[in-house]
């Protein structure tokens, strides 16, 4: 089952065991809606009894962690719910997750790769595409001028390069 990265611990919030987690959600709170937080490999991580805002954040109370000691040994944890649980995208919007895997070509046709990663550097997304025998490993950013088409079902992106000449 595919999942789906929507949070990270940040440490211990305070001094009675509370985890500090950053959501990557577009609304913040939503990482809490999509059913249990898992760790990467899909198990049960956190049971979160109670969450509140915080500054860049949520202190989160869960079953699991009981010492601030135990909550800041989770920094840097990424959490994941299951990609099933999760709303569909509206149009011309999609989850990362679901980019993955899907092959790369120009729009004129040229095979580029497959895509590896959706990454923000902080300047916007970023597609990691493999590259092919003749093609590196590149770059490319995910705009929808730079990626005119992307065929979920299909299983390809069509991305825009002025000079295909590799």
């Amino acid at each position: 089952m595919t999942l789906v990265c929507v949070a990270t611990c940040a440490g211990a919030f305070g001094v009675r065991g509370e985890v500090k987690v950053k959501s990557f959600t577009e609304v913040p709170e939503d990482c809490f809606v999509y059913g249990h937080l898992r760790n990467e490999a899909g198990d049960v991580f956190l049971t979160i009894t109670s969450h509140r805002a915080v500054k860049n954040g949520f202190a989160v109370i869960c079953e699991e962690v009981k010492t601030r000691e135990q909550a800041q040994a989770l920094s840097g944890t990424k959490l994941y719910v299951h990609r099933a649980d999760m709303p569909a995208p509206d149009e011309d919007e999609f989850y990362f997750a679901d980019l993955i895997g899907l092959e790369v070509k120009t729009t004129d046709g040229k095979r580029m790769g497959k895509i590896m990663q959706v990454h923000n550097f902080g300047a916007g997304d970023m597609l990691e595409i493999s590259g092919t025998k003749d093609v590196p490993e590149f770059y490319h950013p995910f705009t929808k001028l730079a990626v005119p088409k992307v065929d979920i079902k299909a299983g390809r992106v069509v991305i825009f390069i002025e000079n295909v000449d590799t």
